[in-house]
């Protein structure tokens, strides 16, 4: 796809200055989301990329990171697998907890939903601090599958997530 696709996507991302709280500006998808080609053109573009990966099963992070993964499973032929919460799981869990702002929080997965030979493709709308999509690695690595890409909408740049996520197949499809 072109650049001048990815333009118009980020193009139509709002920006919510002083959300949820003073000093953040928040990039709201909704905008995004509510016109059928915008969404079409970026789970395309994602797909575009991953088609000759032999992806086995997108992972996506909750809750927006399900938008796109359950439409990028679907497109690439693969298996959705979410990423959860503490406590919203009803089976055996792998969990991993992970640093916030002001303490921690733990994902978990199905034990039985990775296998060490599926070739992973993780997803999620917002690469900040990366702590999230770190923690979901790591519940991959204990599964013993391989990561082939980490794959995010928006990369708040300034926010150096990346670092976190280094040494990981990272690309985002709209930076600021």
């Amino acid at each position: 796809m072109s650049e001048k696709i990815i333009d118009e996507l980020k193009a139509s991302i709002r920006s919510i200055p002083d959300f949820p709280k003073k000093g953040i500006l928040f990039r709201d998808i909704t905008t995004l989301l509510k016109d059928a080609q915008k969404f079409k053109d970026t789970v395309d573009l994602i797909a575009d990329k991953y088609k000759n990966k032999k992806i086995d099963k997108v992972v996506a992070v909750e809750a927006r990171g399900f938008i796109f993964g359950g439409a990028l499973a679907y497109k690439l032929g693969a298996a959705f697998i979410p990423i959860r919460k503490k406590g919203k799981l009803p089976a055996e869990v792998l969990e991993a907890t992970y640093e916030l702002e002001y303490g921690t929080d733990t994902l978990q997965v199905h034990r039985d939903a990775i296998g060490a030979q599926d070739k992973i493709l993780i997803v999620d709308d917002l690469l900040a601090t990366g702590g999230t999509v770190k923690a979901t690695c790591e519940l991959i690595e204990k599964s013993g599958a391989e990561i082939v890409g980490i794959e995010f909408l928006i990369e708040l740049v300034e926010l150096n997530g990346r670092e976190k996520l280094t040494g990981y197949p990272v690309d985002a499809v709209i930076k600021f």
